[in-house]
């Protein structure tokens, strides 16, 4: 039995001029911090659009279990680094209009993280030699550490394959000039037909937290 996300909605402040926009946020972060309200959900309401903030399993505001997708009808969809892949493969699952994929990365950097390793650390032993693997210990340290580490545990499982569930709907891919979790993005670009790539500011937290992401994904969504 699976559990229903917990999302945040943000209802259009006016007459809706499109689509619900649904945004999805990365690992150990939360919607709070990826999607500030003020950054996202307001202006989007002011320019016609519901949002719809998804809470992933693990992290504030999110289940411990699996959920099931969250879907409305026809949506814009707007993932950033593991909500970019989780995005990619609910595209195939749902009704999106647009597609936003920002900071994606093409490699499947959680089957390489030693969990015995992590967990140990968090749990006060040393740090790990792995740079990924301590870099992750680190992440998950602020959080639910053991929910974080069970959910790289379950995506480790089931890699990130960039030939499934290849999106066909207009998709505009986003990365930070910086970011070297989105390196080589160009090859998941040139899978998707038609799709756009503009690179922004930052690394991979500077550039979500950029105007020049927000306005890219504004304009695309039509909502400028």
């Amino acid at each position: 039995m699976t559990t229903p996300l917990p999302v945040t909605r943000t209802p259009a402040a006016r007459p809706a001029e499109g689509p619900p926009v649904v945004l999805v946020h990365g690992f150990a972060s939360s919607a709070d911090v990826d999607w500030p309200a003020e950054r996202w959900a307001e202006p989007l309401a002011a320019a016609g659009r519901e949002t719809i903030v998804v809470h992933l399993p693990g992290h504030p505001g999110g289940p411990r279990a699996t959920p099931d997708d969250v879907t409305s009808g026809e949506i814009d969809l707007v993932g950033y680094s593991l909500g970019a892949r989780l995005a990619w493969d609910l595209a195939s699952r749902t009704t999106v209009r647009r597609l936003v994929l920002g900071g994606l990365s093409p490699q499947e950097p959680f089957a390489a993280v030693d969990l015995a390793a992590a967990r140990a650390a968090v749990q006060g032993g040393p740090s790990p030699a792995d740079p990924l693997t301590a870099a992750i210990a680190g992440l998950v340290s602020t959080g639910d550490a053991e929910s974080l580490l069970s959910l790289v545990e379950g995506l480790a499982a089931e890699p990130f394959d960039p030939g499934a569930s290849i999106p066909s709907v207009p998709t505009l891919f986003l990365a930070g000039q910086d970011d070297f979790m989105a390196h080589g993005i160009e090859t998941l670009v040139a899978r998707v037909a038609g799709a756009r790539l503009k690179h922004v500011p930052g690394d991979h937290r500077g550039a979500l937290a950029g105007d020049e992401f927000r306005a890219a994904v504004f304009e695309f969504l039509g909502a400028a």
